[in-house]
C-alpha cells in the first residue's frame, strides 16, 4: 500500500525522470523520492516537467525498482512514499483506488459507494478518478464500466487493456 505524505513543502526542487516500461516513457515527477506524478506519453492531464524542474534519471530508485517488478510479474501491491495534492473529495477517491487488488477490478458506482457519494455523484467519482496523478501505482486502470467494458483511462484504453491483461483480469 502506498503511503500519501500531505506535509510535503511543495516549495522544494521538483525533479522529473523517465523510466522506460511496456507502456512507454514513463514519467516521474516529486523531490526525487516521494512521487508528485507518474504519467505515460499522451496522457491527457499529465503533469509536464516544467523548465526549472531538475532532470534526473537515476531518482525515484524505490518506484522504479517496484515498477520493474510489477511488469515483470513479481509485484502485486506497491509500497511507495507520494505527495500528491487534491480536493478532499478526490483524496477520498483515491484513497479508494489504493484498497483495489492486484487482479481485480471495480466501477464507478462502487468506488462512489465506497466514499459516501451518492449514485447522482458518478460523474463526480469519474472525474476525480480521470484527474489521479499517479496512474499504475494507484490503480485507476481497476475501474471499469457497470456493464463490464473498459472506459475512461487517461492514458488510453489500449494501456490500460494492457495492465489489466497482466494482472490476469483479461
Amino acid at each position: 500500500m502506498s503511503t500519501a505524505d500531505t506535509d510535503t513543502d511543495t516549495t522544494s526542487t521538483m525533479v522529473w525522470a523517465l523510466h522506460d516500461s511496456p507502456l512507454g516513457p514513463l514519467t516521474l515527477t516529486g523531490d526525487g523520492t516521494a512521487l508528485a506524478s507518474l504519467s505515460v506519453p499522451e496522457q491527457r492531464g499529465a503533469t509536464a516537467p516544467q523548465p526549472h524542474w531538475t532532470r534526473d534519471d537515476t531518482a525515484f530508485a524505490e518506484a522504479r525498482a517496484q515498477l520493474d517488478a510489477y511488469f515483470a510479474g513479481d509485484l502485486k501491491e506497491f509500497s511507495l512514499r507520494f505527495t500528491t495534492r487534491g480536493t478532499e473529495f478526490r483524496e477520498r477517491v483515491w484513497a479508494a483506488l489504493d484498497s483495489v487488488p492486484f487482479g481485480a477490478t471495480t466501477t464507478y458506482g462502487e468506488i462512489a459507494a465506497r466514499v459516501g457519494a451518492s449514485r447522482a455523484a458518478v460523474r463526480a467519482v469519474g472525474g476525480a478518478i480521470g484527474a489521479n496523478p499517479l496512474l499504475i501505482v494507484r490503480p485507476c486502470h481497476r475501474v471499469i464500466g457497470a456493464d463490464g467494458t473498459l472506459t475512461g483511462y487517461a492514458g488510453g484504453l489500449d494501456r490500460k487493456r494492457l495492465l489489466l491483461t497482466l494482472e490476469g483480469v483479461l
